[in-house]
């Protein structure tokens, strides 16, 4: 079946749209084989493009949704294993163009799954439920977003989520990489495509060269290995944690960023990732965050506020997701948090949605600071 899928620019529910094509095209055996199992004339179902051996290709849409433009074709998705350095993909949940620069391997604790006795991770002082929660490795990537899709992604996902703290005195300087992020694996619909630059991200060919013997063709530069291995203790991801609550699942990863000295005491400082994600078809919005956090040095704070990075986003069938990143500090090397979310349904109802509790730990060794953009 042609490979249809019209990456809309986000405009009118990527991910419902994705699902709806990507998935069901993606899990043809053939696509890759090079046997063309095409039918000349075979419609898609869904969308009513005419497929065959001239539509195998996806295609790639302006702002204003009307002109089409060819991206590349979809490959088989990867069930086991995992994806190289240089493969190009569709993000399956917020629809924008990326590539792979390496893959981290993460422990996710579920608390949807019920664990066994052994294996689990105990919960922090205080935290809602006693729940034990199994970990098990689950594998994300870094990624490279291509910079043509940052301003239709902007209102459900930030672009410029990866900070560091910046090299110098001021203890609370923060800078940020844009289109950098982390994908997880099933959020990958990999494609390949004829470009030599396929991507457009200032930090492309500083990273990644075209090597067409290869498969996926692009392979990483000596300048990737370096600013991996410098960079590697505030990019690195060890723990997610994942929860829902009425079919609002909200995923957590924290990262640990470095400690700063300020006022004669040191602060440690941590960012985190959040995704709230609408599993259902209620149409909901996000209202108020409840946050509780609690640090080593013996401290239990209490935050409370409306939305989340000045925003009340609305969670539906057509945009089910929402991510953000944010920052916590602390003067002690580790502690705890974990809350809820106000959502609000259409007839005004509200309902309280978990955030699973998390550690904040701080790594052994603060001496190098983070080089960023330094290759």
């Amino acid at each position: 079946m042609a490979a249809c899928a019209l990456r809309r620019g986000l405009l009118s529910g990527v991910s419902k749209f994705s699902r709806k094509h990507s998935h069901r095209i993606l899990s043809v055996p053939d696509i890759n084989s090079g046997n063309e199992v095409f039918k000349p004339r075979l419609q898609c179902r869904a969308c009513g493009l005419l497929g065959g051996v001239q539509q195998k290709m996806f295609m790639s849409s302006r702002p204003e949704g009307k002109v089409l433009e060819p991206v590349g074709v979809f490959e088989a998705v990867k069930q086991h294993g995992k994806y190289e350095t240089g493969q190009l993909f569709l993000h399956s949940v917020f629809g924008y163009r990326g590539i792979v620069l390496f893959p981290w391997h993460a422990r996710l604790y579920d608390r949807d799954i019920t664990p066994p006795v052994s294996d689990s991770k105990p919960e922090p002082p205080g935290a809602h439920g006693s729940k034990e929660v199994k970990g098990k490795t689950h594998t994300y990537y870094q990624v490279l977003i291509d910079t043509r899709d940052c301003p239709h992604i902007s209102q459900r996902s930030q672009t410029e989520a990866v900070t560091f703290l910046a090299n110098h005195d001021d203890s609370r300087a923060l800078y940020a990489i844009p289109g950098l992020d982390y994908v997880s694996h099933e959020d990958i619909l990999p494609y390949n495509s004829a470009e030599q630059i396929p991507i457009q991200h200032e930090l492309f060919e500083r990273f990644l060269m075209y090597n067409p013997p290869k498969s996926p063709p692009f392979t990483s530069r000596d300048t990737l290995k370096a600013w991996q291995e410098k960079n590697h203790p505030w990019l690195e991801l060890s723990d997610v944690h994942r929860e829902t609550t009425e079919n609002i699942r909200v995923t957590v990863i924290p990262f640990y960023m470095g400690m700063r000295e300020a006022q004669n005491s040191h602060v440690y400082w941590w960012r985190y990732c959040i995704r709230l994600e609408n599993l259902g078809n209620e149409v909901v919005q996000l209202r108020e965050r409840h946050w509780r956090i609690f640090s080593l040095s013996g401290t239990l704070e209490t935050v409370r506020g409306r939305g989340v990075v000045g925003r009340e986003p609305v969670l539906s069938k057509e945009q089910p997701a929402f991510q953000y990143s944010s920052h916590v500090s602390l003067q002690a090397p580790s502690g705890h948090m974990w809350g809820t979310f106000r959502i609000e349904r259409t007839d005004g109802s509200h309902f309280d949605v978990r955030i699973p509790p998390f550690s904040l730990e701080s790594n052994k060794d603060d001496k190098a600071p983070p080089a960023g953009y330094t290759f």
